[in-house]
């Protein structure tokens, strides 16, 4: 119903910039938010950053490093990574909640991508 592809990851050296980027497809009417979280081997998944109509939020871990911003019109969030380092890797997923054209709300995860920062 609805398909969520992401893209970006890779290998980079600590203190490089990655940009991950997650399009939504499907049956949508609106979307309402969109963000990202991460998970690293033994360690559960944890938040990253959020982005609503209103104002976007990160965790404190990423404040100040990391920039998520949407375009609408083509139902895609992105995430600009910089400053990397190498705690920041993890599978990177992308979350969002989409109201779809039979409208209920939809909670969707994204396949993940990997990044990897080297030391």
């Amino acid at each position: 119903q609805v398909q969520l592809v992401e893209s970006g990851g890779g290998l980079v050296q600590a203190g490089g910039s990655l940009r991950l980027s997650c399009a939504a497809s499907g049956s949508i009417f609106g979307i309402n938010t969109m963000g990202w979280y991460r998970q690293a081997p033994g360690k559960q998944r944890e938040f990253v950053a959020v982005i609503t109509s209103v104002a976007a939020n990160y965790a404190d871990s990423v404040k100040g490093r990391f920039t998520i911003s949407r375009d609408n019109a083509k139902n895609t969030v992105y995430l600009q990574m910089n400053s990397l380092k190498p705690e920041d890797t993890a599978v990177y997923y992308c979350k969002v909640v989409v109201q779809t054209t039979n409208f209920r709300y939809l909670e969707v995860w994204g396949q993940g991508t990997l990044v990897n920062v080297s030391s």
